[in-house]
């Protein structure tokens, strides 16, 4: 069975045999593993023609190889490029992996966390023009479906929906107003993303438990991060939603980074052991991304312990 329909069998709610799917949403270690740059936008600038899709394709062969060394059942880390690279890349990465591993693209219309002024600005725009920042919401939703339809037609398998709206004490919104400006919008972008045959993953890092249930009424196929610096129990979540939805992560992300090796494996093995490993719909990874600063050693540690603990 390959990577990719063993994440198929997850995102079903279904066990796959042997270890469960493993993924990242970002992995940003390529200088240090397998020894290339992390390939972003900005190195591209200038590049043009015949050499910048050598670039993209040597990027591509460097993920492959991180594919393979670290179990991965989906490919990510394209969201850093433009679109039109992404998809190149999605081209290449199906010539060179065949059906492997599942292609991914981030897109997300959604209203997130705003940064700064704009918080102010947004929560005066919710008081005084409610009607033209759902006006707007639509139209970002549909811009996004318009991204993820080129994505699609690239190969593209998975969509990765990333707007946080989350803090480490609940959502930007209350729930009543999330209920209002943001649910209905990212039902539709899921529906938009399931009439192109893509599956959906929800990503929010922070305290989620509030919106949980709206969050999983949009008909998402896969919950994403489950913060447990947040304080979300992937037990917890596993008993209030997990036979509707997949779940992928809870592994501390800084236990990881700058954790013991005990605390890496407490985390680990409690995801292993309620995540779903048992009764399936569960794919180990961390609680947010292996950024830059993790040490390799710590993710390769996290990737032993499932291969000691993971099959169940």
């Amino acid at each position: 069975m390959t990577p990719r329909e063993k994440l198929i069998m997850a995102l079903r709610g279904e066990k796959p045999p042997g270890l469960p799917p493993h993924l990242e949403l970002v992995y940003q270690l390529f200088e240090e593993w397998p020894g290339v740059p992390w390939l972003q936008g900005s190195h591209l600038e200038g590049t043009t023609g015949a050499w910048r899709q050598e670039v993209l394709r040597g990027y591509c062969e460097a993920i492959l190889q991180c594919a393979e060394e670290f179990d991965w059942c989906c490919i990510t880390s394209l969201n850093s490029l433009p679109l039109e690279d992404q998809c190149r890349c999605i081209e290449y990465l199906r010539e060179m992996s065949g059906d492997t591993y599942m292609l991914s693209v981030f897109l997300d219309g959604t209203y997130a966390i705003p940064n700064g002024q704009g918080m102010y600005d947004f929560a005066v725009r919710i008081a005084e023009e409610p009607q033209a920042v759902l006006e707007e919401a639509e139209r970002r939703v549909e811009s996004t479906l318009e991204q993820v339809r080129m994505a699609a037609d690239a190969g593209a398998e998975i969509v990765f929906m990333c707007s946080d709206y989350c803090f480490n004490d609940g959502p930007f919104l209350s729930p009543a107003m999330f209920a209002r400006f943001v649910t209905p919008f990212l039902q539709k972008q899921v529906e938009g993303i399931h009439e192109l045959g893509l599956y959906a993953v929800k990503h929010t890092d922070g305290q989620i438990m509030p919106i949980l249930d709206q969050l999983v009424s949009t008909g998402i196929d896969a919950l994403h991060s489950l913060d447990p610096m947040a304080g979300v129990d992937i037990a917890e979540v596993k008993r209030l939603v997990g036979d509707r939805v997949c779940l992928m992560g809870n592994v501390d992300c800084s236990q990881v980074q700058a954790g013991t090796r005990e605390g890496i494996r407490a985390s680990a093995l409690y995801c292993l052991e309620h995540g779903g490993v048992a009764s399936g719909g569960y794919v180990y990874c961390t609680s947010n991304c292996i950024f830059r600063g993790v040490p390799l050693e710590n993710y390769r540690y996290m990737l032993e312990l499932r291969e000691e603990y993971g099959a169940g």
